[in-house]
């Protein structure tokens, strides 16, 4: 990607994530769980609350990299800082999170402050393709992003995303598919220009060769489509039971158009048009820092030890 092309698609994304992320913190705060997760939570319980679930997807995440104290962690478009300030908090990491929107990183650096994790935790208003040449991390998450990356640059996000990382390093990348017979409909030309100007999503088996690609080895896949059917509909719950709230906040249009893209979202996830997934990855061939774990007790087994063997 030639520098001209890149500074157009950094304006371009910076713009994008303005229009949906910069809407009010507030905003957001109405439909949204404490933590500000605007992903797809992770519900243990079927049935039970979205702030719980959103504390589990955070954890698994983090038990998914591996995560160590001391190590540093990359969140790449890390909104609010939710995964970013968890890692730290619970983990013990030096987490380092960026986001395109100021208002994300203006939260997110007062929730820090407010916490006390500003010596192992920080986020950055800025492009992750803006970080120094030399910069390296242990582990890296995208939790979300790849839906704003566009398909076209794949092989620039992910070789970046190999760079960034040290040797035998583990990354994450969390992001919605489309099912494999999928084709655009009037819902997704209204997603795509009131929502989400830069949307561009592909299917699971085109990602991952993308993936193979940047040379990574693939460790696991898992679906969590139908958490992400429940989590949308949770959302719509909240917004429609702080209507009055959010018409004052950010006006009838704006409104409207949140509830029905989170409604259109539920409905997708619930039939299948739309699917996500968690991917785990590492350094292709750098063995140095040990093998990745073998089995995936350390993820649904509470207490059990996180640690590669």
């Amino acid at each position: 990607m030639s520098s001209r092309l890149s500074a157009r698609v950094q304006e371009r994304d910076a713009r994008a994530i303005a229009h949906h992320y910069d809407v009010s913190n507030d905003f957001y705060a109405l439909f949204l769980d404490p933590l500000m997760v605007y992903t797809c939570a992770y519900y243990r319980d079927p049935k039970g609350p979205l702030e719980q679930a959103q504390a589990d997807k955070l954890d698994l995440v983090c038990r998914k990299l591996a995560l160590e104290p001391g190590e540093t962690m990359l969140d790449v478009g890390c909104g609010w800082g939710s995964l970013s300030i968890w890692a730290a908090q619970h983990h013990g990491v030096r987490a380092h999170g960026v986001t395109l929107s100021r208002a994300q990183a203006d939260y997110a650096n007062a929730r820090i402050q407010a916490l006390g994790l500003s010596d192992r935790c920080r986020v950055d208003y800025g492009d992750a393709r803006q970080l120094p040449a030399d910069t390296r991390y242990d582990k890296i998450a995208a939790v979300g992003v790849i839906e704003h990356v566009g398909r076209s640059h794949y092989p620039a996000f992910f070789g970046l995303i190999h760079t960034l990382l040290n040797p035998g390093g583990l990354y994450l990348n969390h992001g919605i598919t489309h099912s494999f017979h999928w084709k655009p409909t009037s819902q997704t030309e209204f997603l795509y220009r009131y929502v989400f100007p830069n949307g561009d999503i592909a299917g699971l088996t085109e990602t991952l060769v993308e993936i193979e690609r940047a040379r990574f080895e693939i460790l696991d896949v898992e679906c969590l489509r139908a958490h992400y059917a429940r989590t949308c509909r949770q959302w719509v719950e909240g917004l429609q039971a702080n209507a009055e709230e959010a018409r004052r906040l950010v006006g009838e249009r704006v409104y409207r158009t949140w509830l029905l893209y989170l409604t259109c979202s539920a409905v997708a996830f619930e039939t299948s048009s739309l699917g996500l997934y968690q991917v785990l990855l590492q350094k292709h061939g750098d063995q140095t820092r040990g093998d990745a774990p073998q089995t995936r007790e350390r993820l649904y087994v509470p207490g059990l030890d996180a640690t590669p063997r």
